[in-house]
């Protein structure tokens, strides 16, 4: 019996000394194998990136929607047969061979192949199950609507980390809101790496972008762009921009510039063209800024529509310089409301000069010239004025008839819309809503900015407006039937310390009905050839426009 405690023991020992063996074997010989089976098990993580925002316009229509397309990437531990994974994908893809191969790094587990699969690719390659090839899911924009209001909404680019980013206009303003934020799934694999479907978890930490409901009517959108090109040719203009609001909200209806680019190949185009020059372009308004300066006298008590200029029958000689009119005409004694018809420069001297630099200075700047509309496009630009202390009688007289101030188009129609809406300014916007990856509409709010004059200054404006565009040098061109507020514009452009009277930029701005506005609207052309004279280029441009949105909004004649 003694002989079995001996053999007993050493059974023991020989049993501890195999699992101490196996233990070593599988925890150190084979420690690096099932490392690398147990990474391969949770390998899987799938990047889900976002879908980005939609844009659409005021009826729903998607003006920047997206289209899917797919990423092919490889897991190099997974491939079973490396020389048949390469050359399939080489022709499936049209790579060269030598392009996929140095990418397959053997100690990588996650390598971009190629970018932009269309769905139907991915099905025939899907088809063959190569091992260890996968796809995400990517998505481009996408313009159901080609080029149209290109400014407006702006492109998508990539970032210096080769991430989605959005550039300039609405892509750019709403970039954050729009992008949305990459979230991730895990997808379990066997210790062979095999897929084991049934264990793939939900998506985590992502949400797609949201979506812009946007107060810009497609419509009127395309009308503007479309004769706006054919203004360009037909008058010879380098380029022209129109921008239209609802003075009552701030809402854009439609702005539009040209040249412009298409945002589905915007790399194709001068970088130049990216920027909407409605928002960043300034200058000098010329007439156009005539009735905001008429305004500011009138609303300040000092002038009256009825008063009469004393030194309106020749040329002025302020700072030894000789302001003239513009066709060099004089009316003696001639009254506010004429001075406004006939566009008498000499006349806005006088107003100027009764308002003086410190009221001239006040009222622009509650007028918000010289400042951001903080319309939410990114960009905007907002050329400020001289200080008090630079400014001299001249700078005073030439601002008051255009010259020497400058404005961005922007800035200009917004200033202009408190004539339209009883003094006041509401703050420009072109998005109205915000719909977030959970279907929740946020409405974005009609913000109020200032009432640089009262309602009474206000209609009377009005009224000065009417009359010059029943009788100003632009009356031939006037809608029959409707009342309607404007005022022509023809801008000299500063060159070489001088203006340039044979190349000018030609503008109308106005509003209808007077009444009752649903539009105020200005119309810039650049450097027309066919004539100098607003008159005779964009005035006729804008009652062209304004008698198809008075007939689109449904807005018969009142005569």
């Amino acid at each position: 019996m003694k002989w079995r405690y001996p053999f007993v023991f050493i059974a023991l020992v020989l049993l501890f000394i195999t699992v101490i063996a196996r233990l070593f074997y599988w925890q150190v010989v084979k420690a690096e194998m099932l490392s690398e089976m147990a990474h391969t098990q949770y390998s899987g993580i799938i990047r889900i990136l976002p879908q980005r925002g939609e844009i659409k316009t005021s009826d729903g229509f998607p003006i920047v929607a997206n289209k899917v397309s797919y990423l092919l990437y490889i897991n190099p531990t997974l491939i079973k047969d490396k020389n048949t994974t390469i050359q399939t994908l080489s022709s499936l893809l049209d790579m060269p061979v030598a392009s996929i191969s140095a990418r397959l790094l053997p100690d990588r587990l996650w390598v971009s192949i190629k970018t932009g699969i269309e769905p139907l690719k991915k099905e025939e390659i899907e088809r063959i199950n190569l091992p260890g090839v996968g796809f995400e899911e990517h998505y481009s924009r996408f313009y159901p609507e080609a080029s149209i209001a290109a400014h407006l909404v702006g492109f998508v680019g990539k970032n210096e980390a080769g991430q989605d980013k959005g550039y300039v206009g609405l892509e750019g303003f709403y970039d954050r809101l729009l992008k949305g934020k990459e979230g991730y799934a895990v997808e379990l694999h066997d210790a062979l790496g095999k897929p084991i479907l049934s264990k793939r978890m939900d998506r985590a930490g992502g949400s797609d972008g949201g979506n812009l409901s946007l107060s810009i009517d497609r419509s009127v959108q395309f009308l503007a762009e479309q004769k706006l090109k054919d203004a360009i040719v037909q008058y010879g203009a380098l380029g022209g921009m129109i921008g239209i609001m609802d003075p009552t909200t701030g809402d854009i209806i439609a702005m539009a510039a040209f040249p412009s680019f298409s945002p589905q190949k915007y790399w194709e185009y001068d970088e130049g063209l990216y920027t909407n020059p409605f928002i960043t372009n300034a200058y000098e308004p010329g007439s156009t800024i005539k009735p905001i300066i008429m305004a500011s006298a009138l609303d300040a008590g000092l002038i009256t529509p009825q008063t009469k200029c004393n030194i309106c029958s020749g040329p002025i000689t302020v700072s030894d310089y000789n302001l003239h009119t513009w066709n060099d005409k004089y009316y003696k004694d001639t009254n506010m409301i004429e001075v406004i018809q006939h566009s008498d420069n000499t006349g806005m001297v006088f107003v100027a000069l009764k308002l003086g630099v410190d009221r001239m200075i006040s009222y622009l700047s509650r007028f918000g010239i010289g400042e951001l509309t903080d319309i939410d496009l990114q960009g905007e630009v907002a050329p400020s004025f001289k200080p008090k202390n630079a400014w001299y009688d001249v700078d005073l007289a030439t601002t008051g008839f255009g010259q020497g101030i400058s404005v961005t188009p922007i800035g200009l129609l917004t200033a202009f819309s408190a004539l339209a809406n009883e003094g006041k300014i509401m703050q420009p916007r072109v998005v109205r809503a915000f719909e977030n990856s959970n279907g929740e509409v946020l409405k974005v709010p009609i913000k109020f900015s200032s009432t640089p004059i009262t309602d009474k200054t206000a209609k009377v404006m009005t009224e000065i407006l009417v009359n010059a565009v029943e009788k100003g040098e632009a009356s031939w061109t006037k809608l029959k039937g409707y009342r309607i507020a404007g005022k022509t514009g023809t801008a000299s452009i500063p060159v070489a310390g001088h203006y340039d009277p044979t190349n000018t930029i030609t503008s109308f701005i106005g509003f209808a009905p007077a009444e009752e506005p649903k539009f105020v609207m200005l119309v810039i052309l650049n450097r027309p050839t066919s004539s100098i004279y607003a008159a005779e280029t964009s005035a006729p441009l804008f009652f062209d426009i304004a008698k198809d949105i008075l007939s689109y909004y449904g807005i018969p004649p009142s005569e």
